[in-house]
């Protein structure tokens, strides 16, 4: 009975959010293969999607919109 409603769940979070991808694959992936090591392997791609998606999308500091001053008087 779990199994059934965790699948309904996210098959409804599936579909209640846009499809991207970015860095999903690549964490669910590595996710996979840490929670199979742990025997636990659909969770931990579970989880690596979601890091990897966090991961993806997280603003580099780096790259703000501020402008730095241009050094003319």
């Amino acid at each position: 009975m779990k199994t059934i409603s965790a699948i309904a769940c996210l098959t409804a979070l599936a579909f209640a959010s846009p499809a991207e991808a970015k860095g999903c694959i690549k964490g669910a992936i590595v996710g996979g293969v840490a929670g199979h090591m742990a025997g636990h392997g659909k969770l931990g791609a579970a989880a690596g999607c979601v890091v990897g998606y966090h991961e993806a999308n997280k603003q580099n500091p780096n790259n703000s919109n501020a402008q730095a001053p241009s050094g003319q008087k």
